[in-house]
């Protein structure tokens, strides 16, 4: 009787918890059996595996095999347990060393030739495995995403003979090293492309700095869509510590991760049609959704009323929290999803209010119909309701006099802001507790007057009290000014506009 025993890691949300593989190989009638809630993809491993290692030249024990995966109250799923219970029965079978086993975490996929296959997640089994203090065995595909993480001691392989020829000590398996990546730009993509419209240049300005959330109102083609896509040209890059949360999700996903660029903060852009589920996660097996994948960037909803009312409401608690938990009657899952909310509408249904053509139709019940979509408590989580109106024919074909700013020197001045609010509170203005606010967002006694007085006015909420201290922080970051001013206060009230008219 003999008694092998392999680290493997298994997926719970964006985590990988430590899944031991446990292999025992005795006397008695020839079987396989794997316990420790496997789903049907493991049970379906012991195919794969007794292929794989008759095809790299090995035995499989004619024996009694039981394969215990702990602990038995997680569930196991896909095939990244393969070359673990691989490694486990040849050890257990005396045909590899066992005894430096413990060294070392193994995951990846076996195909019936022994080859190895990539498997979702390897980032966040990099980082668990970098904090244990072993080395992680995995395949060859995975190891770009892999070494994202630093420090991580990763060895890939490209099938299991590989594997078996640097545990018995034939043939080592070379440790991966990043290679430098090439960052891309934003080529295509400029802030000079959008004629005129600086009130709302600056407003994006202002957003991109202290991550606040926006709105904006306006007729069809005046540029909504085409300014929320050249948002990521003035956001600063992610910490390596955000761009590793970042890329955690987006590896557990059905996306694939781009390497090259992913200190770029995300931009999501889901279609109205898109599902609760779509949007915030969700399944047997739960997965990211659509905020969780923009989660320390941007979430872009065009045609905000045409999206479902259901879909809508399930933003207002992540959107308060940055996480969102997804529970199902077999397990629980926790995602981030601290992102920033960008939105675009029309003004009425036919989308042409106030436009100056004057060819709206709409009457006042419908357009407080269509406004209506949109919900008071949802509404009260943005902080920034902007108009966009048409720009004049001499605008669009000859350009402001004034000349059109890059994105280049927008971002210049909003990484110089951000640096300010950093180096004062370690956070974005907009991520700032009740009590933060009341130490970081001083008004004076007349500007205590003048918010007051827009409360009374516009009915404005408690909530919308602190989000409006919270611009008026950005605003005054933006001018490198210590105290809030008057004209900062104005301005971020200014920028309340639905209040008054939904």
């Amino acid at each position: 009787m003999s008694l092998a025993i392999v680290f493997s890691r298994g997926r719970s949300g964006i985590d990988a918890p430590l899944v031991t593989v446990e292999v025992h190989v005795s006397n008695g009638l020839p079987s396989l059996s794997i316990v420790g809630l496997p789903e049907a993809a493991v049970k379906e491993s012991k195919d794969r595996v007794r292929g794989a290692i008759l095809n790299s030249h090995f035995e499989f024990p004619i024996q009694r095999i039981t394969i215990n995966l702990a602990p038995a109250d997680l569930p196991k799923e896909g095939g990244r347990f393969d070359l673990a219970i691989a490694l486990g029965i040849l050890a257990a079978s005396e045909q590899i060393p066992k005894n430096q086993l413990d060294q070392y975490e193994c995951v990846g996929e076996l195909s019936l030739s022994g080859e190895l296959r990539p498997i979702i997640g390897s980032l966040p089994i990099a980082i668990h495995t970098r904090d244990a203090k072993r080395k992680l065995i995995l395949p060859k595909e995975n190891s770009t995403e892999a070494a994202l993480v630093k420090n991580a001691e990763l060895l890939p392989a490209n099938s299991l003979l590989e594997v078996c020829a640097h545990l018995g000590g034939q043939k080592s398996l070379d440790t991966h090293i990043l290679v430098e990546q090439k960052k891309e730009s934003h080529k295509d993509l400029d802030f000079s492309d959008v004629q005129g419209q600086f009130h709302v240049k600056r407003a994006f300005e202002i957003a991109a700095t202290g991550a606040h959330n926006l709105l904006m109102l306006g007729p069809p083609g005046t540029g909504k869509s085409m300014l929320a896509s050249r948002l990521p040209t003035i956001m600063p890059e992610l910490t390596e510590q955000q761009a590793q949360e970042t890329a955690a999700i987006t590896s557990i996903s059905d996306l694939k991760l781009n390497v090259d660029n992913w200190l770029k903060p995300p931009f999501r852009a889901p279609h109205h049609t898109a599902s609760a589920a779509a949007l915030v996660g969700g399944g047997s097996n739960p997965k990211p959704g659509e905020i969780s994948l923009a989660h320390n960037g941007t979430l872009f909803l065009d045609e905000l009323p045409e999206f479902d009312r259901k879909v809508l409401e399930v933003l207002r608690e992540p959107l308060e929290t940055g996480h969102i938990t997804i529970s199902r009657a077999a397990r629980q899952a926790d995602f981030p999803a601290k992102f920033q909310l960008i939105a675009a509408m029309n003004p009425c249904p036919c989308g042409y209010l106030g436009d100056a053509s004057g060819r709206c139709h709409c009457t006042v019940e419908q357009v407080a119909k269509y406004r209506a979509k949109v919900s008071g408590p949802l509404l009260d989580r943005i902080d920034m309701h902007l108009e966009v109106p048409r720009v004049s024919h001499e605008v669009l074909r000859k350009g402001s006099p004034e000349g059109e700013e890059t994105s280049s020197q927008i971002r210049t001045r909003v990484i110089t802001a951000r640096k300010i609010a950093l180096s004062r509170q370690s956070k974005v203005n907009s991520e700032l507790s009740a009590t933060e606010v009341k130490i970081h967002c001083v008004l004076s006694e007349q500007g205590h007057k003048i918010l007051e007085q827009a409360m009374d006015q516009f009915g404005l909420s408690h909530r919308a009290y602190h989000r409006i201290l919270k611009l008026s922080r950005t605003i005054a970051d933006l001018a490198n000014s210590g105290p809030i001013e008057i004209a900062h206060l104005s301005e971020a009230i200014g920028y309340r506009k639905l209040d008054r008219t939904i």
